[in-house]
């Protein structure tokens, strides 16, 4: 792949788009574009067209996304999906109409079946209803998936998607409220360390099994994919190994030294069982995860502090 060539991440203040720029300018990319919503609202069709005709990426990655947990899905599905689906369709038509010669499209493991089997093949797409509770953000990303599978059978065009796990790392958003589970029990881990806490109240059963992936790690994968899958067939991307929100909880307690009892909270949701990728085609290509789940959420805890101290 050519480093010349200048490559666009729509989505680069986020969690995800920020480490793919750290891992662009690490494999020595010289023409990396981002731009900030202040510039080029993804949300504006004419902005997004405007930028494509000016600044001719040839790459592509598209990371922005309006993201959420449980209670941000639940409370908000229509900015879910109607933000998402403008967000994506933009992005994915001005890179067709503009000579992009290779975009990637990142989706979400919410994308398939909840009762699907276990782990999640690609092939389990649209076999089954999704989980109810993140059913709008979900469709928005199948959304995304097919547009550039027509994109490539109609046109011809290198347009991929790639279905990331539950991500954490730098840059995560851990407002309680909004966040995702990892980076909600960082927050509340320290916070009830630091009130001298001797429980912790965890949403759900505990029994729920999730994959986690760090950010980093995606970010690898990314530059992987770009380089290595010009196939339009969706690929999995997660560190394949999973543990239940009690062994979820229990390592973060671990690792931010919190000595107190877990209380599990039934009267909150707990979402899809189980939820772990088949990553066998992705390891077939020769990629695999670095980051274990111990240094990745003391990395993540370091970038909490770090927020929280400016």
């Amino acid at each position: 792949m050519n480093k010349n060539e200048a490559i666009y991440v729509a989505g680069h203040r986020g969690m995800v788009g920020s480490a793919i720029v750290r891992r662009l300018q690490k494999e020595g990319f010289a023409k990396i574009i981002t731009r900030p919503r202040t510039e080029t609202d993804l949300l504006d069709r004419a902005a997004v067209r405007a930028f494509f005709e000016e600044n001719r990426p040839g790459l592509v990655v598209d990371a922005a996304a309006r993201v959420g947990g449980i209670v941000a899905n639940a409370e908000s599905p229509v900015e879910f999906l109607l933000e998402n689906l403008t967000i994506q369709n933009n992005v994915i038509e001005a890179a067709a109409d503009f000579g992009v010669r290779k975009l990637l499209f990142l989706g979400s493991s919410c994308i398939y079946p909840k009762l699907a089997p276990q782990p999640i093949p690609e092939t389990a797409l649209l076999t089954g209803p999704l989980e109810p509770t993140n059913d709008a953000y979900a469709l928005a990303k199948i959304a995304g998936v097919k547009l550039c599978q027509a994109y490539a059978r109609q046109y011809g065009k290198n347009f991929l998607s790639g279905m990331p796990t539950n991500l954490y790392g730098p840059n995560d958003n851990f407002d309680l409220h909004t966040s995702h589970v990892l980076p909600a029990l960082i927050r509340k881990v320290h916070e009830a360390r630091q009130a001298g806490e001797k429980t912790l109240t965890v949403w759900g059963t505990g029994t729920p099994r999730r994959e986690f992936l760090h950010v980093d790690d995606l970010a690898d994968a990314s530059v992987f994919l770009l380089e290595h899958y010009d196939s339009p067939d969706l690929i999995n991307i997660g560190s394949g190994e999973d543990m239940t929100i009690r062994e979820l909880a229990e390592t973060v307690c671990a690792v931010l030294s919190f000595e107190g009892e877990l209380v599990f909270d039934t009267s909150k949701p707990d979402g899809t069982p189980r939820k772990l990728l088949d990553m066998t085609k992705l390891h077939t290509l020769g990629w695999r995860p670095r980051i274990p789940l111990r240094e990745g959420i003391r990395n993540a805890y370091e970038s909490f502090l770090q927020s929280q101290a400016s």
